[in-house]
């Protein structure tokens, strides 16, 4: 099994890298999504520190977590510098959270306060690989940003003890880096995955690189292999975010999708729930995100970020030894 990228690899001034999982139950009724960052691109801080030289990304770190349990939504993203960093090959610290590999499975220690009301969000996932991909697939031209889809299937413990929350489902996981702002180089992107049959993932990209044409493709990931072939389908209109983003996704004969709901939704960015009737009866839920890399870089919505992704001065405080490898 293909490990997960080394979560010490280097990463350049002004450039990032960040690790996302998402998980779903078998209803869709609950869902969860964390992403650990080293070099935040949404930070407003990492924004203004690289318009000074030398910014350096392990000095704007976080882990962002967001639940979705039926009717309810808790989000935090707290920023730390290095000196609440650790990094090895296979641990990545940032504060009292952290993601490890230990040669079987991802485990996912969350220990955060949400934003803006504090709550506790405390507790482990466990992400137990069944498909892998291990290719790197430029998102523009230049090369200068990668994604790679680690695991595009696995199954998913979730436990946690603040709030209370227990249940098992699949989950994705992928890897994406970078030489630089994701808003230097793109406009806006469309993502969709899904679980499908027989242990099958399909993910679909829909990218619009600065000065360039757009980037649109599908992969196909199972047991047997993977396929990636551009994709130029039309795509369906699933309605705008309460911020006016439009929300679009690729449409193909025998599927009909739908939004089941939002799960994120603010000024850049959204992420939703969606569900796909398929011909054969069957219906998939799906994970989509939409962001607008021109409204991110709009001044207004600098001014509105360090309300959802707080940096408060303990935050640059030492790693807590409970979080240390």
């Amino acid at each position: 099994m293909t490990p997960v990228p080394p979560f010490d690899r280097a990463v350049p001034s002004g450039g990032y890298a960040w690790w996302y999982v998402d998980a779903l139950d078998a209803e869709g009724r609950n869902g969860l999504a964390i992403i650990g960052f080293v070099g935040s691109v949404f930070s407003p801080y990492y924004a203004l520190a690289r318009r000074r030289a030398g910014a350096d990304p392990v000095d704007f770190c976080s882990i962002n977590v967001g639940l979705y349990p039926a009717g309810g939504h808790h989000w935090t993203m707290t920023e730390r510098a290095r000196a609440s960093v650790q990094r090895s090959a296979t641990h990545l610290a940032i504060g009292p959270s952290a993601m490890h590999w230990n040669g079987q499975y991802l485990q996912i220690d969350i220990d955060e306060i949400t934003v803006p009301l504090p709550r506790r969000i405390r507790g482990s996932i466990r992400v137990h690989p069944l498909t892998d991909f291990g290719q790197y697939v430029p998102l523009e031209p230049a090369g200068r940003h990668r994604w790679r889809p680690y695991f595009p299937r696995a199954d998913v413990e979730v436990e946690l003890t603040a709030p209370q929350w227990r249940w098992r489902g699949t989950a994705y996981c992928d890897y994406n880096d970078g030489a630089g702002p994701l808003e230097a180089d793109f406009a806006h992107w469309q993502w969709t995955r899904a679980h499908l049959e027989d242990h099958a993932t399909a993910v679909d990209y829909d990218a619009q690189p600065r000065g360039g044409p757009s980037r649109s493709f599908r992969l196909r990931v199972d047991r047997t292999g993977a396929t990636l072939s551009d994709w130029t389908r039309e795509r369906r209109e699933l309605g705008r975010t309460a911020w006016g983003l439009a929300r679009t996704v690729a449409s193909e004969a025998g599927c009909e999708p739908r939004l089941i709901r939002g799960l994120e939704s603010g000024p850049f960015y959204a992420r939703s729930l969606l569900g796909i009737d398929r011909a054969a009866g069957a219906t998939v839920h799906a994970v989509h995100e939409t962001l607008s890399l021109d409204r991110f870089a709009a001044p207004w919505v600098r001014t509105l970020l360090p309300f959802r992704m707080p940096r408060p001065p303990w935050a640059a405080a030492p790693l807590p030894a409970a979080a240390r490898r």
